[in-house]
């Protein structure tokens, strides 16, 4: 079955992401939109964050994290998916951490940047039979960034769009279904840093883009523009209404964001002035598709 020739007029989204947390700071306002819109949106965790560090100066003496850094970010999980309004679903695999050093040390074993590609993927083929998603959102080859579990979640993510539909493919994970689009988030645009930097400045505020913004330029002498991304922007969803809840479901990450930090540099209202939306790239569709778009369920609706 594929989702252009489905009759239930449910729409419905998936979002694979790696960690507890990375819902919240990637497409976090899409998602709230579209589930306050009645669309049927879905975040699929691949693993249980247990190897984060504490990031928030505030939670660092904290027990819990001490003692289950898993368990804790299962309880903030549930409370960012509430704030979104959204369903979410543990993939069952161990963080990798972030190696350090140099030489890199290996990963641990068991982890899920170790794991096989059709046992890493199973899980969410399906949970794409059973959900049958019309849209899936990812990252990018580089894993948005590259962290070996963001890089393994766009693997999965890949893999499970184009082997869902197939009756050959994974037998035993549930009946087919192929979804109807996949996007890459592009939540690090350099337009959208270029875009808050220059806003900050206008408004007389610090910026902290500063050091980002210059290393992209690095690659041009000139230094008038940022060297070529590797996937250009098709599809901008306005959903500047939902900033706060986006922002609101990032801090229930108690141990993962400082409130204070990075994140909420720029406040929601001068995000809407200077830059509204949340950037995707459509990278494969099954449905007839124009670009640029406004919406990620063009051709489905």
């Amino acid at each position: 079955m594929t989702a252009s020739s489905s009759s239930d007029q449910q729409l419905r989204l998936l979002a694979v992401h790696a960690h507890p947390d990375d819902e919240s700071s990637k497409g976090a306002a899409t998602m709230a939109m579209y589930a306050a819109a009645g669309v049927d949106v879905m975040v699929a965790t691949c693993t249980d964050g247990s190897r984060g560090d504490i990031q928030n100066p505030a939670m660092e003496d904290a027990p819990h994290p001490k003692r289950d850094m898993a368990g804790a970010r299962r309880l903030e999980m549930a409370n960012a998916a509430a704030v979104l309004g959204i369903q979410q679903r543990w993939l069952g695999f161990v963080d990798s951490g972030l190696p350090e050093g140099d030489p890199l040390p290996p990963l641990p074993p068991g982890c899920f940047a170790l794991q096989p590609l059709e046992r890493a993927t199973a899980p969410l083929v399906r949970l794409v039979r059973h959900f049958k998603p019309h849209v899936i959102l990812s990252y990018d080859e580089n894993g948005g960034y590259p962290h070996p579990d963001h890089i393994m979640a766009h693997k999965v993510a890949v893999e499970a769009f184009e082997a869902a539909g197939d009756p050959e493919r994974y037998a035993g994970q549930g009946e087919p279904w192929t979804p109807g689009k996949l996007y890459y988030d592009r939540a690090f645009s350099p337009e959208r840093f270029r875009a808050l930097h220059f806003a900050l400045e206008e408004a007389g505020l610090q910026s902290p883009y500063a050091e980002r913004l210059a290393a992209w330029l690095e690659a041009d002498a000139e230094g008038h523009t940022a060297p070529e991304a590797g996937h250009r922007t098709t599809t901008q969803i306005d959903c500047g209404d939902f900033f706060e809840a986006r922002d609101d479901a990032l801090r229930a990450h108690r141990t993962q964001i400082d409130p204070l930090g990075f994140f909420f540099a720029v406040s929601p209202d001068l995000q809407r002035t200077a830059w509204p939306w949340e950037d995707y790239t459509l990278i494969k569709s099954n449905v007839p598709s124009e670009l640029p778009e406004k919406d990620l369920f063009a051709g489905i609706r």
